[in-house]
């Protein structure tokens, strides 16, 4: 080994080592920042409310009818004529309210967000069933008296 090649080769390794041992704190440092953000996003809202479980909740008044676990709730709902009726979504997914075919009125509501409201003022007596489009399976009636 000549004396300019022994000066070299000792810079050489130091040169490499310190490439290793940067590429070794960096992939550290970036497993340890994905851990954290794992754990994070595991332990963030341990206590979701609910969804699709246990009872609807009941309405505030007897023009009120809420939506919420999938259903409207009370599901039937007698009231006088000229009664405005209102359909409040608490579920956090869409829902709409739409009259069947053959009731003595129609009504039809945009897709209703959680917390938005529909209205509907029954003017004629008579059996009104309605479902929400999105979910056929979700039903209810409201029977208007003179």
């Amino acid at each position: 080994m000549t004396p300019t090649q022994w000066f070299f080769f000792p810079r050489t390794i130091d040169t490499c080592m310190t490439s290793i041992s940067r590429f070794r704190t960096i992939f550290v440092l970036l497993t340890l920042v994905a851990l954290a953000v794992a754990i994070t996003g595991c332990t963030a809202n341990q206590n979701p409310a609910p969804q699709g479980t246990g009872p609807a909740t009941p309405a505030a008044g007897p023009g009120s009818v809420s939506i919420n676990n999938f259903a409207f709730s009370p599901q039937q709902i007698t009231v006088s004529q000229g009664t405005t009726v209102t359909w409040t979504n608490q579920d956090s997914v869409a829902h709409t309210v739409v009259s069947d075919a053959g009731a003595p009125g129609t009504f039809s509501s945009d897709p209703l967000s959680q917390g938005s409201s529909f209205t509907f003022t029954f003017t004629k007596p008579g059996t009104y069933t309605y479902h929400c489009s999105i979910h056929p399976s979700m039903t209810g009636t409201v029977t208007v008296t003179s």
